[in-house]
């Protein structure tokens, strides 16, 4: 999954990205302005957004409803100061998924981010199941035909995206785009590699392949 945040103080913006990258193995790009953040959002396929109220150039409030009203559905988690009654109303009604007043525990930003995104993708509960193929997005553990299938990271990073889109064709740009930040175009030979290792550990010699390729156009995860 690929992450925007956007939030003025660095510091902070640094530690959320970091949590996302070691606990939850996110590719996360960080804007701290309101202004520049618009211009990520609408230039960037993102999975979700962690997007702060207070910002220089153009404030969170502001930013949302410029994203909403171009029609843009990415889920956005909100971080507020203010935990007045209105201000939420004033959120939500904006179009926002989801907020955490400040200060927040970091575990439970990551929980209610897997949530948002889940939820954004159809897929409600944290196991995904295709066919005979479950990927458990909390402990990132993954087991075909009740067996589990040990898995590299970025294996395990494939694997689940397409697992929130069975049976769609997802292009090699698409996973790119949503497995690495804005510096994606310097790995664009290495989704072979990780396809190539998931079909060893899954197919297992069997004539039917859990990952199909149609030339030119991507990869299926049959369900």
């Amino acid at each position: 999954m690929r992450v925007l945040i956007v939030e003025d103080e660095s510091k902070l913006a640094k530690n959320i990205s970091r949590s996302l990258q070691e606990n939850a193995g996110y590719a996360v790009d960080v804007s701290l302005d309101g202004a520049d953040g618009l211009f990520m959002a609408e230039s960037n396929p993102y999975d979700a957004i962690i997007l702060d109220l207070m910002l220089p150039k153009l404030d969170g409030l502001t930013l949302l409803q410029r994203l909403r009203a171009k029609g843009s559905r990415v889920p956005v988690l909100v971080l507020t100061a203010r935990e007045e009654k209105d201000s939420v109303i004033a959120l939500l009604n904006a179009g926002a998924d989801d907020y955490l007043s400040k200060p927040f525990d970091l575990g439970e930003l990551i929980a209610r981010l897997k949530a948002l995104i889940r939820r954004g993708k159809g897929q409600p509960v944290a196991v995904l199941r295709v066919g005979d193929l479950e990927v458990n997005t909390l402990d990132h553990q993954v087991a075909y035909r009740g067996s589990p299938v040990r898995l590299t990271a970025m294996e395990y990073r494939v694997l689940e995206y397409l697992a929130h889109r069975p049976g769609a064709v997802i292009s090699k740009t698409e996973l790119l785009e949503h497995l690495y930040d804005y510096n994606w175009e310097k790995f664009s030979n290495v989704v072979e590699v990780y396809v190539s290792g998931l079909r060893r550990k899954l197919d297992d010699g069997a004539s039917h392949q859990v990952i199909q390729t149609l030339r030119g156009q991507g990869y299926i995860l049959q369900e």
